[in-house]
């Protein structure tokens, strides 16, 4: 059965005229910039609303207290990074295989580390959240998108596409988190990137039917 948000973090209410939307982009910039520099024990709604240069009775519209504020902030991360996955899979369909897993690596690998340090204060943010629907909403998103992909690779098909696409999923997602949780960088990052690729390439080889 599919998670579900729990009642405590829900937004009180969705933007609907563009300022509403801007005033919103403010209140989730202030929010890292704060997660940043004081970490989320520090962190309060009130702080964020004067870093936005927001009231606070504009954020309690939204918000009825920070964890609602930082499971959204979440909730906004996911969405976009799974957006980038759907955008970089339609990209590959009818491409080699080899190339549509190289573009997916890529894709998930810049995501994580372009801005190493948000990603890791967003990490800690829901350390003691629930965030499981948060989790799943992505995973299926990001299995619809990757296993679409994968049906039209121009060179192969696969017996089990489920069985393949759901491996290789949780290989290349949990190297790179593991390779950022470990913070990894320069020259000893590229390595574990080329050889997560070769890895993936041999297994793709090994279930591939031309």
């Amino acid at each position: 059965m599919a998670s579900s948000t729990p009642r405590s973090l829900n937004a009180r209410k969705q933007p609907i005229q563009g300022r509403a939307a801007v005033t919103l982009d403010a209140v989730f910039e202030a929010t890292i910039q704060l997660l940043l520099r004081d970490g989320p024990h520090q962190l309060t709604t009130t702080r964020v609303a004067h870093r936005a240069g927001v009231s606070v009775g504009t954020m309690y519209q939204y918000f009825p207290h920070k964890q609602a504020l930082i499971y959204a902030l979440n909730d906004r991360y996911l969405k976009a990074l799974a957006e980038k996955i759907e955008v970089v899979c339609r990209e590959h369909h009818g491409k080699p295989a080899a190339d549509m897993i190289e573009a997916l690596i890529d894709t998930y690998w810049r995501a994580k580390t372009e801005r190493s340090d948000v990603t890791r204060a967003l990490y800690r943010s829901v350390a003691d959240m629930d965030n499981s629907a948060l989790i799943e909403a992505f995973a299926i998103r990001a299995d619809a998108a990757t296993t679409a992909m994968l049906a039209t690779a121009s060179d192969t098909t696969f017996a089990d596409l489920a069985l393949v696409n759901r491996t290789l999923v949780t290989v290349i997602f949990g190297t790179v988190r593991n390779a950022f949780e470990r913070n990894l960088t320069g020259a000893v990052a590229e390595d574990l990137r080329r050889e997560l690729l070769k890895m993936c390439r041999a297994y793709l080889t090994h279930h591939s039917h031309n």
